[in-house]
């Protein structure tokens, strides 16, 4: 049963690998996106960034070199990334939902990612590595981590269906599917909290079940509730890739690739060309004030008036 379990962990860490890239490549390969041209853009000069600016504002500024402006991406991205920051300024009450459930799962990869890393290190180096105050160390941050982010993930998880649920507006918008999704979450943690916690003896600490799975260790005994919530785990993590909730890679590519997007576009240029290419395309579009019928090119539509189109 134990090469079961282990084998279910690894073709679902195999799928949600497989399952990013992919997702990764597809948003990589769709055509660039229509500008925002909304500055400051962060990775704009500080000066510029300070007063909303941006280098185009100079004179003859395509002769000058571009810039880039690492630091200041970094303080824009990691409040984003870890705190919600936008979430936090523009839906308060949502945020104190959100908050909790994202960075409990911060928090619970952590713990994971630090568990197989010791597990990595112990099997490379020997068990020794990890004895005395080093090994007190880290087993004191993993475990942290997970007492404190799995109940913090699944208090999320609990309030944010419940905002959905009682929300009429959000109710709007909420699908079946959003709601077995949160369902989902609070099962796979509430089993492997409870078979954490359940879990006793120097066998079935998570650092021994760590060096087993690395290891193939078959004479491991995972007892059921926890075998339940590392199974569903695993499903879990190759069901992500195949839903909206991979939107960590598409916010990747919402910030770079549309928001941040100031690249300027040159006549021969590989941006240039690949946009005279995409202006032959013939979009089809439901709205009908776009006029987007399917048989005029992109060119056509956006030179056209779209009240001429309607009143025809």
């Amino acid at each position: 049963m134990t090469a079961v379990i282990y084998a279910i962990i690894y073709a679902g860490a195999l799928a949600f690998l497989i399952g990013c890239v992919a997702r990764a490549v597809r948003y990589a390969r769709l055509p660039a996106h229509l500008r925002w041209e909304l500055y400051p853009v962060p990775h704009e000069a500080p000066e510029r960034v300070e007063h909303g600016g941006s280098r185009y504002e100079e004179t003859d500024w395509w002769k000058r070199p571009v810039g880039f402006n690492l630091l200041g991406e970094l303080k824009f991205m990691v409040p984003e990334m870890l705190f919600l920051k936008g979430l936090r300024d523009f839906n308060r009450k949502l945020w104190y939902r959100s908050f909790p459930f994202h960075f409990g799962l911060y928090l619970v990869i952590g713990s994971v990612s630090l568990l197989l890393l010791s597990a990595i290190a112990v099997s490379m180096a020997g068990p020794q590595l990890l004895w005395g105050t080093t090994g007190a160390v880290v087993r004191f941050l993993y475990s942290a981590a997970w007492l404190i982010g799995a109940p913090l993930a699944i208090l999320g998880a609990l309030g944010l269906l419940a905002r959905r649920l009682g929300d009429p507006a959000l109710r709007l918008y909420t699908t079946p599917a959003d709601i077995f999704n949160l369902l989902l979450f609070i099962a796979t943690l509430g089993l492997l909290f409870a078979g954490y916690l359940l879990a006793r003896g120097p066998k079935l600490r998570a650092s021994a079940i760590a060096h087993g799975l690395l290891t193939f260790d078959t004479s491991l005994d995972i007892p059921g509730v926890l075998a339940a919530g590392l199974v569903l785990g695993a499903l879990v993590a190759a069901y992500i890739p195949l839903t909206h909730m991979s939107h960590f890679i598409a916010k990747y590519f919402t910030y770079h690739a549309v928001r941040w997007d100031d690249r300027a576009v040159a006549a021969g240029g590989a941006l240039g060309k690949k946009i005279a290419e995409y202006l032959t395309y013939r979009p089809a579009w439901s709205a009908a004030h776009v006029g987007a019928d399917g048989v005029k090119t992109w060119a056509e539509v956006a030179t056209a008036n779209p009240a001429e189109w309607i009143r025809k």
